[in-house]
């Protein structure tokens, strides 16, 4: 929670859409490798996804940083 706080509060709400999906959004259609692999290179990953533009900001966060958070989102599926 610390880390979603930190990084992706700006854009993203657990539950309800931001300037981004809510993470129940996120969680219900990606699963914990999608999630970590957008957190990793959005510009790359947006297309795969069937976006047609990403706004994310691409974050330099240390491998549990970014586990931390992609189990965080994940835990918002079923929601």
């Amino acid at each position: 929670k610390k880390v979603f706080e930190t990084y992706c509060w700006g854009c993203h709400h657990q539950t309800s859409e931001a300037f981004g999906p809510s993470f129940k959004q996120i969680a219900s259609t990606r699963s914990l490798d999608e999630i970590e692999a957008y957190i990793i290179s959005p510009e790359s990953m947006y297309k795969a996804f069937g976006y047609k533009r990403t706004a994310m900001t691409q974050f330099n966060l240390k491998d549990d940083e970014r586990t931390a958070v992609a189990k965080y989102i994940q835990s918002y599926k079923g929601k």
